[in-house]
């Protein structure tokens, strides 16, 4: 109604405002998380017991001052916990999320490509008056390395010992000789762990990352597996033959622009009997489910306007999932549409991702 002024209420805004300063405060310890991850200091608190900051410099060789300022902040952000007498300590608890990546709970590792992230703000302007985002390697290589370590923790921890013998009949394939991929391989940590595993199968990885098929290569060296070989999908695709037995996709369908015709293609690719496991995020069908249920909610749209469906509207006429936009409704929709027939969901207690097993 025009000339309408509803009265403010003062408490109301208060609230607002203190929100408000409590996600700045969020984006600035971010970048501390991010510089501890660094500079090594979650590395050299873990197991060292109660330190000073002096003690903390001259373990790291880093300049007392900087540290100073750094642990009182993690200790007043209640990372770190604070012993007295100017002594700070990482709990074993902490230590598992800030310091060990071969702990499933590591979490670190999520912030080692948050300056580019931020970086690409300057650019999205842009993308909120053309409509078109930025492409998948936008972020430079920190930003494969990022993803790569983000999620490799699970990888290591869970997908062979514990996804994978849930699903119908792949263990024994894979363990007698099977043909594999996984689409959007990233920097192929999956299938590495698979390779390691099953050393009579033959895997394939494809992504059009020229970042992240760089650090495939990179750790199939350092891992020493000789059945796993990495493929750029922009020019070398997933064969039409129906030959392989099992195929993933691991965080990667909401990121893309075009899922539709990789659906197809896995669809053309896969033998009749096949199995193709996808894992994507763990989103609520409606949005008003996810404003009152989901508790990382407002964290996905953010790093979905940043990252993941900037990147599925980088080409004209892009789907733009975005990454809630794959829920279990939409993914049994989408597969069905290019001829699977048989799909179900399993819970392998990860807090981010949901799991599908479909068959053709």
């Amino acid at each position: 109604m025009a000339g309408y002024k509803k009265e403010i209420d003062r408490e109301k805004v208060q609230e607002i405002a203190e929100n408000v300063f409590g996600l700045l405060s969020g984006a600035v310890m971010s970048g501390m998380v991010y510089l501890g991850d660094r500079m090594g200091l979650y590395r050299a608190l873990e197991d060292a017991g109660p330190l000073t900051s002096q003690e903390l410099a001259d373990k790291t060789g880093l300049h007392e001052r900087w540290i100073r300022e750094w642990i009182q902040g993690q200790a007043t952000a209640k990372l770190v916990e604070y012993r007295g007498e100017g002594r700070f300590e990482l709990s074993p608890e902490a230590a598992l999320v800030l310091a060990n990546e071969d702990s499933p709970a590591f979490a670190a590792g999520g912030f080692c490509a948050l300056p580019q992230q931020m970086a690409v703000l300057e650019k999205l302007p842009e993308s909120f008056k053309t409509g078109l985002g930025l492409p998948y390697d936008a972020f430079g290589p920190e930003g494969a390395r990022g993803v790569e370590r983000l999620i490799a923790p699970w990888f290591r921890a869970h997908l062979v010992p514990r996804a994978l013998p849930q699903l119908d009949g792949v263990v024994p394939k894979l363990e007698a000789g099977a043909k594999a991929a996984d689409v959007g391989c990233g920097s192929g940590v999956a299938l590495i762990e698979m390779a390691k595993a099953y050393p009579k199968s033959d895997f394939h990885g494809y992504d059009i990352s020229k970042y992240a098929l760089a650090r495939a290569e990179e750790k199939k060296a350092q891992a020493g597996v000789q059945n796993v070989s990495f493929h750029d999908a922009n020019g070398d695709a997933i064969p039409d033959d129906h030959s392989f037995d099992f195929i993933s996709t691991f965080d990667c369908l909401h990121d893309m622009a075009n899922p539709t015709p990789v659906m197809h293609a896995i669809y053309q690719a896969i033998k009749p009997d096949g199995t193709w496991l996808i894992a994507d995020i763990h989103g609520l069908p409606t949005f008003e489910e996810n404003l009152e249920q989901n508790p990382l909610a407002s964290m996905f749209y953010g790093f979905s306007v940043l990252c993941c469906m900037s990147s599925a509207m980088s080409e004209p006429n892009g789907e733009g999932l975005g990454t809630l936009g794959f829920t279990e409704p939409v993914a049994r929709r989408m597969v069905g549409q290019v001829g699977f027939s048989r799909f179900k969901q399993h819970d392998f207690n990860n807090p981010i991702n949901a799991y599908y097993e479909v068959r053709p």
